[in-house]
């Protein structure tokens, strides 16, 4: 069942307006820089011992390797969590406490369970979702959000 809007509420002429409360400091507001301008992921992290990981993709040097199997892009993609965890708080996959893997081909669940296991193969294996999507940015088949914790 779709939705419809009204004509008046369409259209070329259309006047948008954006309310932005400017009591809110430059600090508290969203980053929204994302890999390479394919994205828009929050970054901060705040003075929390979690740390927030949103939107990592398969790319090196900007540019995504949608054009790899989803085994070379889930693992470029755990490669570039693995130096964000170092690059942040010297983490490692060990603080790593739950993981949410986004796919564009749930037949790719299986290839990605042997990447997943492999990769975490001398700690726990954190809790994870695989979740269904219709589309990733930059064509990309795999994307991570993830939250570890600075113990």
């Amino acid at each position: 069942m779709s939705q419809q809007t009204p004509e008046h509420d369409s259209g070329p002429d259309r006047d948008v307006a954006m309310n932005v409360d400017s009591t809110l400091s430059e600090e508290s507001r969203r980053q929204r820089e994302g890999p390479g301008g394919t994205g828009a992921f929050g970054k901060r992290t705040g003075t929390s011992d979690l740390i927030f990981f949103e939107g990592i993709l398969p790319e090196v040097d900007g540019e995504v390797l949608s054009d790899r199997s989803i085994e070379e892009q889930l693992s470029t993609a755990l490669d570039n969590l693995e130096a964000a965890l170092v690059d942040r708080r010297n983490a490692t996959f060990g603080d790593v406490m739950k993981l949410e893997i986004q796919l564009t081909d749930p037949e790719a669940a299986d290839a990605v369970d042997h990447v997943y296991a492999s990769r975490f193969d001398d700690v726990d294996l954190p809790p994870r979702s695989v979740v269904g999507v219709c589309s990733l940015p930059g064509g990309a088949d795999v994307q991570l959000d993830v939250i570890a914790a600075d113990e």
